[in-house]
């Protein structure tokens, strides 16, 4: 299989995991990260993958390197991942989708650019998922669910089927959210959490 030189926008701990994915791959050689200027020393933390820059330098290399993707963290807030992902649009970088060969993707589901899914997750038939998206270890979507752009479906959450998730929320480890509810944009589940009925834009929700 021939490879493709990929840039990691993102140097911290989420990059390690998106790391050990690509890595598992095989379709993509890892030539840096970029980082933001704090990040810029972590070399050795990346598994010996060089930072080569921060986020400023992107219009420089996008005259060097083809593909790019986000690697950044994403649980309070997905502004950072969103504008990272915007400015990759922008600058007309090639974004791909990242499969690890660990998870279960149908072929009958929709996954968009710049999306990761981890470890042992799966996305069952009749699912979409939108942009900028990160599906984590063990997390299931479940058939006929609709993730929009920017969320982080956390490590081992599961959403059944006809569950709705709006643009930019965060999904927490181990929430269980009942078939049919809808999830506004930019909300919070926190970790564990059970949800049973909708919940609007911007909602904070625990129930422990």
């Amino acid at each position: 299989m021939n490879t493709k030189g990929i840039i990691l926008i993102g140097a911290s701990g989420h990059a390690r995991s998106c790391i050990e994915v690509i890595e598992s791959v095989g379709q993509y050689q890892i030539l840096g990260a970029v980082g933001s200027s704090q990040e810029e020393a972590q070399i050795e933390s990346l598994g010996g993958h060089a930072v080569i820059g921060i986020d400023t330098d992107l219009p420089l290399f996008v005259k060097k390197y083809q593909y790019a993707f986000v690697s950044v963290g994403q649980i309070k807030t997905p502004e950072i991942r969103k504008r990272l992902f915007n400015q990759l649009v922008e600058l007309k970088f090639e974004i791909p989708s990242i499969f690890s060969p660990f998870s279960i993707v149908s072929k009958k589901s929709l996954v968009k650019n710049g999306t990761i899914t981890m470890h042992h997750s799966i996305i069952n038939a009749g699912a979409q998922v939108g942009m900028n998206c990160i599906i984590n270890s063990r997390a299931l979507i479940e058939h006929d669910v609709i993730v929009h752009d920017h969320c982080h479906i956390s490590t081992g959450a599961i959403l059944n089927g006809g569950v709705e998730v709006g643009e930019g929320t965060f999904i927490g480890s181990g929430v269980l959210i009942k078939q049919g509810v809808k999830i506004g944009r930019n909300c919070i589940v926190e970790m564990g959490a059970k949800v049973f009925e909708d919940l609007q834009d911007g909602f904070k929700f625990r129930n422990f």
